[in-house]
């Protein structure tokens, strides 16, 4: 999954193709609406309050978030000192650089560009869409046992790739066995069906988050990705697993189409994102569902800035935000959950309808 993401020249994410909106192979909330951005905006502003005049936005995409956050925060009298986007993709940065130039001309001067976590760091860290995309391990669990499912060619089609499995061992086995997995391997809750349960680990996003727990000094994670909490995430219903691919705005299941012109994800144990930071020295602040944080983070507000714009435009943003908050769209699929340190005032994206216990 890491080669078919990330290869130089190669992979999904630093090749040329166009990944974002409506042309692309999916739509992101920020490419959906500039309301996204500007009620993320208000959460940006008080975590800044509370800490430093910094931002740090992790797989900034086409850069139309950076975009609209920072003209957001400038209304708001308080734009970021420095704007620093964490990207891997040259690509990518070029296409950032060229929308925030032509978009947000006087505030582009503030933004710089990363290669790795800063060594130290305090203000507002964000994480949009960027944990799913990282690179996962997919396990199978049969008979009380647990196997890690790697690709191999086929047998009868050496051109072919195929699933391979082979016994867990090392970190991936380990981590299984904290796991409520049905058909055994962790606690057990019944059993997986004739092919066995098969679900994810993602140590790569629980590590990345870790590290942020050694380099945030004061401020907030805010990440917000497509997930569960573990008992969910876990539970036999989804005995096929979460990973999906896109491709020209359809989801498949198989990775083996088009790898490297596809993208590749996987939904978010956010238990495990909260214990990863937690064990490293994070704070939770909160853990809600995408809608409810937007709800109160004033995006009704924003919203209403815009009808002096003409019914046409105002009916189309209210149906991007319906699509961002209400339960049947992405409000209730995508989640929001935020680690800190020395962040003594509650966040205001969960002042109402935290679910923190649920984790």
């Amino acid at each position: 999954m890491g080669l078919a993401l990330y290869a130089p020249y190669l992979g999904y994410y630093v090749g040329g193709a166009k990944k974002f909106g409506e042309e692309g192979d999916f739509i992101t909330a920020p490419e959906l609406t500039p309301l996204f951005g500007q009620a993320l905006a208000a959460q940006v502003e008080e975590i800044m309050r509370a800490s430093a005049s910094e931002v740090i936005e992790a797989g900034a995409g086409s850069g139309r978030l950076a975009v609209d956050l920072l003209l957001e925060l400038e209304r708001r009298e308080c734009p970021p000192e420095r704007y620093g986007i964490l990207e891997l993709s040259a690509e990518l940065r070029a296409r950032q650089r060229e929308t925030l130039v032509r978009c947000a001309p006087r505030l582009a001067e503030r933004v710089y560009w990363l290669d790795d976590l800063p060594p130290a760091f305090s203000g507002a860290v964000l994480a949009n869409e960027v944990l799913d995309a990282m690179p996962l391990h997919v396990i199978a669990v049969r008979g009380g046992a647990v196997f890690e499912r790697g690709v191999a060619l086929a047998a009868d089609a050496p051109e072919t790739f195929a699933w391979a499995d082979r016994p867990a061992t090392g970190a991936v086995l380990e981590a299984a066995r904290r796991l409520p997995l049905p058909g055994g391997g962790g606690e057990g809750r019944g059993e997986g069906g004739e092919s066995g349960y098969v679900t994810e680990i993602n140590l790569a996003a629980a590590a990345w988050v870790a590290e942020w727990g050694a380099r945030l000094r004061r401020g907030a994670l805010v990440l917000i990705d497509y997930g569960y909490p573990r008992d969910e995430f876990y539970a036999p219903l989804r005995a096929r697993g979460t990973l999906m691919c896109h491709y020209r705005q359809r989801a498949h299941e198989d990775p083996f189409l088009w790898p490297g012109l596809a993208d590749m994800t996987g939904s978010v144990d956010f238990s495990a994102m909260a214990e990863a930071g937690f064990d490293a020295g994070l704070d939770v602040l909160g853990y809600t569902s995408q809608g409810q944080f937007l709800l109160n983070c004033g995006v009704l507000d924003c919203l209403a800035r815009r009808e002096p714009e003409g019914a046409a435009s105002y009916a189309r943003a209210a149906s991007a935000v319906r699509r961002l908050t209400m339960a049947r769209e992405m409000g209730e699929s995508f989640k929001v959950l935020a680690l800190g340190r020395e962040m003594d005032t509650p966040l205001l994206g969960f002042v109402r309808g935290d679910r923190t216990c649920a984790l």
